[in-house]
Parts: structure tokens; sequence; C-alpha cells
């Protein structure tokens, strides 16, 4: 075949690959009222055509995620159907129990306020220099204690709020905050639950207030990661589809978020397993033993 010659005064056009940009929030944008719509459906498809309940029941915090799971939980069951639990510790902000009544007030869902303080410090007093991190963990299963015994009283299911980014980040209460057996949130980064937050009418309040664990006053969750949920979350969707660290950094994340971030994932795998065990047989189960919706 004769190769195609131009003359010389042509212009041949060049075309280039579109630069990446890692400040886009882009590839984390979501067709929120597609999600909203979706999630219901699972909600429903989980609780009540599998495991035959129609009543929920979650800890309500006054955060963006517990929230949005209220918002929900109220489209999926109606707010009848629907139980929020607040329980304060004496070291839980006021703000805090006014935004989860706000949000109580927005659906008219079933509400009971239970202070978690005597049951906490029943334990911590005997445990005098008890770490903020201990603490906070220590009031957290309190919390799914209750939560749990309350939805065997109700007849109910516990449904989880934790999101992506919080996942991913072993930010949470190993066998508390992620134990529900039901969670709408979890396959959406922090900043893909402000969107949802905000299509399903979370006020804007709690949308736009920092995000906190609520045990030290001044305290944030992005204080604690050292990186905004901004940048993090643009990490993390490369990170997780299989970017290897030299490729991030060549598209232009700085090196040492993308080794913050990696470091943090790869330091809580053993938090998102279920218990390791020894197996000795060909009928471990969760190893060997599966049934075929567990693959």
């Amino acid at each position: 075949m004769a190769q195609r010659r131009y003359p010389e005064s042509m212009d041949v056009p060049v075309y280039r690959a579109p630069s990446f940009d890692p400040l886009s929030d882009k590839p984390l944008r979501l067709n929120a009222p597609m999600v909203a719509d979706w999630l219901v459906k699972f909600l429903r498809d989980e609780c009540i055509r599998r495991r035959g309940v129609s009543r929920a029941v979650l800890g309500l915090s006054g955060g963006v995620d517990s929230a949005a799971v209220a918002y929900l939980c109220a489209r999926a069951f109606g707010p009848e159907n629907v139980t929020a639990f607040l329980m304060p510790h004496k070291a839980s902000s006021p703000e805090s129990i006014s935004h989860a009544q706000l949000v109580v007030d927005h659906l008219g869902i079933g509400q009971r306020t239970i202070d978690i303080t005597a049951m906490a410090d029943g334990y911590t007093a005997n445990e005098p220099a008890i770490s903020p991190a201990r603490l906070g963990n220590v009031c957290s299963r309190c919390r799914f204690v209750i939560l749990f015994d309350q939805s065997a009283k109700l007849g109910a299911l516990p449904i989880g709020t934790g999101n992506k980014s919080e996942r991913l980040f072993g930010y949470y209460t190993w066998h508390a905050d992620d134990s529900p057996p039901i969670n709408p949130l979890g396959d959406l980064y922090k900043t893909q639950v402000w969107q949802l937050a905000r299509h399903l009418g979370v006020p804007e309040v709690i949308v736009e207030k920092p995000a906190t664990a609520d045990l030290i006053k001044g305290q944030t969750d992005e204080g604690d990661f050292g990186i905004s949920y901004l940048k993090a979350d643009r990490i993390l969707h490369f990170f997780t589809q299989g970017y290897p660290r030299a490729k991030l950094v060549a598209l232009g994340f700085p090196e040492a978020e993308v080794d913050l971030v990696i470091r943090k994932v790869d330091g809580t795998h053993w938090k998102r397993r279920l218990p390791t065990v020894a197996m000795l047989s060909t009928t471990a189960i969760g190893e060997y033993y599966l049934r075929p919706v567990d693959y």
C-alpha cells in the first residue's frame, strides 16, 4: 500500500489524549436520583423480600451518613416503620443531638433517646487513663449493643451507616459501626454521600458541617486522617481500580498523599474481613463451605 503523503505546506492534524486533572471530581460524580432509587430498592429487597422484615432501626448521630440512611429508610419502609435511636454520651456535642432531632422531625420517623453515659462510664470508671480512641470504641460498642437489642424488641433490622471512605481507611470500630447486616452506603465514598444527601433533602446544615466522631471538641475526621475527604476519595477511586502507586504519582497526585492513602488502606485490611478461621477441613464455613449466593 502506498504511503499517504501530505503537501509540505499542509498542517497535519495532531490528536492528543486530554490531560488528566488530579483535581477533578468528575470520576466521583453521581447520578443521585438513580442511586437513591436503586438504594431504596436494595433496602426493600434485602430486608423485606430476603429476610421478611419490614421495619428498620438505625443509630442517628446528627452526621450526614446516618441522616442520609434515615431518609433512604423512610422512603423504603415508610416513616412509621423506621425508628432512629439517639445515643449521646456526656462528651457528645449538643449540636449533634439537635441535628439528629432535625432529621427525625423532618421525616416523621420514630425516635428514642438513650443516653449511654452511665453504660460506658460503668466500665471506664475503672480505666482512669483511657485514651479518646479507646473511649470512642467503648461508646460505639455500647451503641450497637443497644441497637441490636432494640432491633430484637421491635422486630426490625439494624441498618448500617458507614461509607466507603471510612471503611477503606478503617476509620470505624470493629464489630460495631460495620456490624449491621445491611448497609446502603458502604460502596459510596464520603464525597458521594454528600451528593446523595443533598438530593434526598438532608438539611444543608448537616451536609456542610465537618465530619467528626464527636468525642473531643474540635476533633474532625479529616484532622485525624491528615488529608481531606475530597483529596482522599480521588486517590481511592483510582487505587481501588488497580492503579499502582507509581501510576497515581505519574497522574499528578502528590506523592505524600498517595503514600498516606495506601498506607491507611493496607494497614486496615484486617478490619474488612470476617474473623480468620484456622481451616482444619474442607467444610470450613466461609472458606471452603460456600453456598452459591456466597460466591
